[in-house]
């Protein structure tokens, strides 16, 4: 655990880029119960698993790009094709030795709550991300899926290496409600975790689809915006629906899907119905048990 502030931006970096990465019970509990049914899974059985745990998703992505061939010419960029990649049997001999952030973090309790409602409100982002490429006809909702599960990974292995500096910025933002995240971030660590993530990225490898679909600075495609749009309104909606940023997040989604505000209402509800199903992942309430936006019809 980092208690102390490291002197140096590329001190951080070295030190998350060399850290194990646990993750969660229920993602060690839900690939050992595909692995005693290994003949009648598919990949997509396991990659189902991934989509909740953007820490998991991780792991595999970094240990394909680890284990690459120079053969291989084309980026893994999806969870669904990383088991195809490696094939049932690899994939469970290779992660067979997990570490639950339960464990990890027993010791820190505030710190667990914390990483769990990161991990629920990417979940959340990822159903929204996918449902809206969907409804565009995208040809690539996959990794714009992964993408949003992966957009705030900084913000989560700061609970979970640095869970002092996570309290301290969570803490500031709780005592102003004006004040912007990168700020807090900035005050706290000297630098914005999203430049922290995309210093990993490069380090860890990570296909540049996904990097770039990750980065907030270029909202200038439309695949970014996708999981920009997502991650804002997951992020918004996280402690109920009457975030003074909702109102902004709904017009931005109405322009980009084209779509007129009750049927983006509606698009929205049943995202957040679908991933409420999953709630139990992280011991942590759903969008969707806080009162929706409206009453669909």
């Amino acid at each position: 655990m980092i208690e102390t502030r490291l002197e140096t931006f590329q001190a951080w970096v070295l030190f998350f880029s060399e850290s194990e990465l646990p993750v969660l019970r229920r993602t060690i509990d839900e690939l050992a119960r595909l692995k005693a049914n290994e003949d009648n899974i598919t990949s997509r059985d396991i990659a189902n698993v991934l989509l909740h745990d953007p820490l998991m998703s991780l792991k595999v992505l970094r240990y394909l790009q680890e284990h690459r061939k120079q053969s291989q010419t084309t980026d893994i960029t999806t969870g669904s094709r990383a088991v195809m990649m490696l094939g049932t049997t690899p994939f469970f001999n290779s992660f067979a030795n997990l570490t639950a952030i339960e464990d990890h973090l027993a010791a820190y309790p505030e710190a667990l709550t914390g990483i769990m409602r990161v991990l629920s409100r990417s979940f959340h982002a990822a159903i929204h991300a996918r449902e809206w490429a969907t409804i565009r006809h995208d040809m690539e909702v996959e990794e714009i899926t992964e993408a949003a599960l992966l957009h705030d990974l900084a913000e989560i292995l700061l609970w979970c290496f640095a869970p002092r500096f996570a309290l301290q910025i969570r803490d500031l933002q709780n005592n102003d409600a004006t004040l912007r995240s990168t700020a807090a971030q900035q005050q706290v660590l000297g630098f914005k975790l999203l430049t922290l993530q995309l210093a990993l990225a490069k380090l860890w490898h990570v296909p540049q689809l996904l990097q770039d679909l990750m980065d907030d600075n270029h909202p200038e495609s439309p695949r970014t915006l996708n999981v920009t749009l997502a991650v804002a309104l997951a992020r918004h909606s996280a402690d109920g629906w009457f975030n003074a940023a909702l109102p902004d997040d709904l017009k931005a989604i109405q322009a980009f899907l084209r779509q007129d505000e009750w049927d983006v209402r509606r698009v929205i509800m049943r995202s957040i119905l679908a991933a409420a199903r999953s709630s139990a992942w992280y011991q942590w309430p759903p969008a969707a048990s806080f009162l929706p936006l409206q009453p669909t019809e």
